[in-house]
């Protein structure tokens, strides 16, 4: 199981221009569909006068979450060349539109999967790809009696602790890799008066 992938640091541009024709790709990193829309939002409410706004994505770590919309071109001859750049960069977890504005001339469908997928390419070509891991985030709950042994676990396993509160009842907020997330559980779990709220953020 892997629980590493590669995305994007932050937003980044790219351009390309076919007889009169612009094509503006922007590279986003996002985590939700809620993010793409939003994003899809802020491009449709700025670039109001284009004649498309074509995208593709994909989410998860595998990126088995993905999609790729045409926006009124010939289908799959914009969505699919984005996609296409995502693959093979290996990316997720990241989005790239692409935002038409027409010269005039047409491009045929040729012209068009080319210029879809030289603008995106050019938008990953000018982002500094990361690579990140996928990260579970729990909490526990326990009586100051099994502190020791919680904080034993806590030392053996090295899990990020996001926050700490001990008071009638000791609380912990963690983080760690998901493909170790179940054998820190079960360890807790172990412990008698251990609850886990498992959140994933």
């Amino acid at each position: 199981m892997t629980d590493k992938y590669l995305t994007i640091s932050s937003p980044s541009q790219g351009l390309y221009r076919e007889k009169g024709s612009r094509f503006i790709a922007f590279a986003y990193p996002v985590y939700s569909e809620n993010g793409i829309k939003q994003h899809l939002q802020e491009l449709k409410k700025k670039y109001y006068d284009a004649r498309h706004h074509c995208y593709a994505y994909r989410l998860g770590v595998t990126g088995e979450l993905w999609r790729a919309v045409d926006d009124g071109e010939p289908s799959g001859s914009a969505g699919k060349p984005v996609l296409g750049q995502l693959l093979s960069n290996n990316l997720t977890n990241t989005v790239v539109f692409v935002v038409r504005y027409f010269g005039g001339i047409k491009l045929g469908v040729p012209g068009l999967i080319n210029a879809y997928r030289s603008a995106a390419a050019d938008s990953i070509q000018n982002a500094e790809i990361i690579e990140k891991e996928d990260k579970d985030s729990f909490s526990i709950e326990f009586n100051y009696a099994v502190m020791n042994d919680v904080m034993k676990i806590i030392k053996e396993e090295q899990p990020e602790t996001v926050k700490q509160e001990f008071d009638s009842v000791c609380r912990i907020e963690l983080r760690i890799r998901r493909s170790l997330s179940e054998i820190l559980k079960n360890k807790f779990l172990k412990i008698e008066t251990v609850s886990l709220n498992g959140e994933q953020l």
